[in-house]
């Protein structure tokens, strides 16, 4: 059964998101749904499954859809195996029934109630139903062993991991999933790519994650123009496609004001002259090819470009030399030693747990190692950017976005912060905001944004696209291959790698892998 989207309508004030949205997802394709933050890609799925109401229209689903909550405290004190199994209400609420029954003195009554929930139960495969929860836990990454114990117990993204098994469980007729990939390593990712390409229901899925959506998808739901444009293709097939019709339209709409001038120079010349008849022909003519106004796109991208301080590092940026971290009884970096050179373009990647982040904090100095020595180059000048944004901007900060950025670096001129500010996207008002207001992808446009201003020739940047839009990863990357320093780089987003990593760290099972190329090249050595 399709999903179905008749005339929905959705405002916020007087913000419209979208107007009289009429949309068909059919069973078999993968739909990504599309558009900048705050366009209304939650807000759309939240539609769809009834927790949000549209201010009109009308939505009809199949009869089993599966969701990807983000709620994880509400699962806090529940076991793995069991959240995933939720993921069916129907099995789920069965064997809760049956085992309720079963503390109770069996009667006639009881037994046919028991033997009424067994069908449901054989119906819903409910009798493989742990074995098929634990396939899907141990292709997220979470191993058997912790499938028995409560969520609270487990990583904060291992949880989110259960969280999207929960919504894969059960054969669901379809499919709403928003960024799915945010807590995923890049073997969990795959195993998901692989997974979709073998579901047949109907799919929507909103992600940041560029090579994710064009391996996936079928069809793009785009929410641009107070509307859900669909296309066929995946997200770079969309663009390619959505930009030759912008393009088209325009180059009508100026074709038709040359003709409207054309006109205009007649009936001005001939008004008052004895070719009246031929004037209102050419009035009526210019009536009607008046343009209609071209609806504006929603979509912006922000300019990145780090410009490197003109005192360059020396050639060795970084030096490690049998470097070990552990936290209490788990080592996780052992007898490291390597070095950064100047100009290097390092992309690490590596499961969640392996190091990534605390290599990154150890480099900038932010933590120490428990053994072995790390060296800064000569005149080496480092800007962060940490995973963790409360490490730099606090919830409780009082300062505003253009306060907190003249802090960044001493002599800024006003002019400066405002264009570091317009070309993150913040314009006008939104450069007063309060910092602690921001959402996710502010807050990381306004750090990058303070590394646009500062000086540095060595950028060390944990996970920055975590909650950047598709304009704004692609932006990125661009920043980060013109960069004329040295970069170390850590990200899942596999396009954002290969746009400018030159050389890949991997943090593997096996230990940590160092190589000299791209990232398709080191997955390709590695297969």
């Amino acid at each position: 059964m399709s999903i179905t989207l008749d005339n929905i309508s959705k405002s916020f004030g007087s913000q419209a998101l979208f107007s009289e949205v009429s949309v068909t997802f059919n069973p078999g394709n993968r739909y990504g749904l599309t558009g900048p933050n705050g366009a209304g890609k939650s807000t759309l799925l939240r539609i769809i499954m009834g927790m949000i109401e549209p201010n009109s229209g009308a939505i009809s689903l199949p009869e089993r859809v599966g969701m990807l909550k983000q709620n994880i405290e509400a699962f806090r004190d529940m076991i793995v195996l069991d959240v995933v199994i939720m993921g069916n209400s129907r099995l789920w609420d069965a064997l809760k029934e049956r085992d309720r029954l079963y503390e109770l003195e069996i009667t006639d009554e009881i037994g046919m109630q028991l033997g009424d929930l067994e069908e449901i139960i054989a119906h819903e495969d409910g009798y493989m139903a742990d074995a098929n929860a634990e396939e899907l836990l141990v292709g997220a990454g979470i191993p058997a062993e912790l499938h028995g114990q409560k969520m609270s117990t487990l990583p904060t993204d291992m949880q989110f991991r259960a969280l999207l098994c929960q919504a894969l469980f059960g054969n669901p007729q379809a499919l709403l999933l928003d960024e799915p990939t945010n807590h995923l390593d890049l073997d969990s990712i795959g195993w998901l790519e692989e997974f979709f390409h073998n579901y047949t229901g109907t799919l929507i899925v909103v992600s940041h994650d560029r090579h994710f959506l064009n391996s996936v998808t079928t069809h793009i739901a785009d929410i641009d123009y107070d509307t859900v444009i669909v296309y066929p293709g995946n997200y770079d097939q969309m663009l390619v496609t959505k930009t030759s019709v912008h393009e088209k339209g325009e180059s009508e709409a100026r074709s038709k004001e040359k003709k409207i001038s054309q006109l205009k120079e007649f009936v001005a010349k001939f008004s008052a002259g004895t070719r009246a008849s031929q004037v209102q022909s050419r009035l009526r003519e210019i009536e009607r090819l008046q343009p209609q106004e071209l609806k504006k796109s929603n979509i912006q991208r922000p300019y990145i470009r780090f410009i490197p301080t003109e005192k360059p590092s020396g050639k060795i940026v970084c030096k490690l030399d049998k470097v070990s971290k552990s936290y209490d009884d788990l080592q996780i970096i052992k007898d490291l030693s390597f070095e950064i050179h100047r100009g290097d373009k390092i992309g690490v990647i590596g499961n969640n747990g392996r190091g990534k982040t605390t290599l990154l904090k150890m480099v900038v100095g932010a933590l120490a190692p428990d053994s072995g020595a790390i060296e800064g180059g000569h005149q080496v000048i480092t800007s962060y950017f940490p995973q963790d944004h409360s490490e730099i901007i606090s919830k409780e900060d009082k300062d505003n976005c253009f306060d907190w950025l003249r802090a960044r670096k001493a002599g800024l001129y006003d002019q400066d912060l405002r264009s570091a500010l317009g070309k993150m996207l913040f314009g006008g008002d939104d450069a007063f905001k309060n910092v602690a207001t921001l959402s996710g992808g502010e807050t990381a446009r306004l750090i990058l944004a303070g590394m646009m201003l500062e000086d540095h020739n060595f950028i060390v940047l944990d996970e920055p696209n975590g909650h950047l839009d598709l304009e704004a990863v692609s932006a990125l990357g661009w920043g980060l291959e013109e960069y004329k320093g040295t970069a170390l780089v850590v990200s899942h987003d596999r396009g954002l790698i290969n746009h400018f990593a030159t050389k890949i760290i991997a943090f593997e099972s096996d230990g940590i892998h160092f190589f000299d190329g791209n990232l398709d090249n080191y997955l390709m050595s590695r297969a």
